[in-house]
């Protein structure tokens, strides 16, 4: 049985000066409405005339009220639909993959975003439960991956791992205590690198899922990194192939 893809269907906040610059450039993002300080609308006025959208000209307290008032929006929010996400089943066999099993923190999902944008990332799956949304400090964070990037959430993250691996593509599970370096393990072809949340790291069957659990050598005396960082370091060593 094939993975089941969670179909999100609320309507996203996206804000932050690069998050809505990205918003506006990708044809595949339909925007409902886009609210922003005059300075910030002369700024973006190329794309925005691009698009077809009117802006709602407001001050920066009503932004707040939109977004919330602990958010940095840097004078525009936009009101947009989900982006459609594919089944893996439609994902390129030959591309590089990231998969977080219930990282929860949103600054870390959305910098892992960035990082997968950087290296050219087809896609990043987690589970649809603890995991956050693709909007608002996700999309604020990731500054612009999130129009680059599949950011795909399935049910069973396990399953989907085997049918990755049905599919052909190696399957390397990060763990501080993995039992090979992660240079030694990343083989030529079709990659999946597995990330845990910081403290539980990966669960049992997702652990089973993998071909291999590897670890990231460090020179220094500590072993453990943030999740972000060390997917950072991941898709260094995994571009190095």
């Amino acid at each position: 049985m094939a993975a089941r893809t969670l179909r999100p269907h609320e309507q996203e906040l996206i804000y932050g000066s690069h998050a809505v610059a990205a918003a506006l450039a990708n044809p595949a993002r339909r925007i409902r409405r886009l609210w922003a300080t005059r300075n910030v609308a002369d700024r973006f006025a190329g794309p925005i005339a691009g698009r077809g959208v009117r802006p709602e000209i407001v001050e920066a307290r009503a932004l707040e009220r939109i977004a919330g008032t602990d958010v940095v929006h840097q004078g525009a929010v936009l009101e947009a639909d989900p982006l459609p996400q594919p089944d893996i089943a439609d994902l390129p066999g030959d591309g590089l993959l990231v998969l977080l099993d219930q990282v929860t923190d949103p600054h870390n999902v959305g910098a892992i975003l960035r990082v997968c944008a950087a290296f050219g990332v087809t896609a990043l799956i987690t589970t649809a439960r603890h995991s956050p949304s693709a909007t608002g400090v996700v999309a604020k964070t990731a500054s612009g991956g999130l129009e680059h990037v599949h950011y795909i959430k399935v049910t069973n993250l396990a399953r989907a791992l085997s049918e990755l691996k049905d599919r052909g593509f190696a399957v390397v599970g990060l763990d501080s205590d993995g039992d090979s370096v992660l240079e030694e393990a990343v083989p030529p072809g079709p990659l999946a690198l597995v990330l845990g949340a910081e403290g539980k790291g990966l669960r049992r069957l997702t652990r089973e899922r993998c071909d291999t659990v590897a670890r990231i050598a460090l020179p220094g005396p500590i072993a453990s990194l943030n999740v972000s960082t060390a997917a950072t370091l991941a898709l260094h060593i995994a571009s190095k192939r």
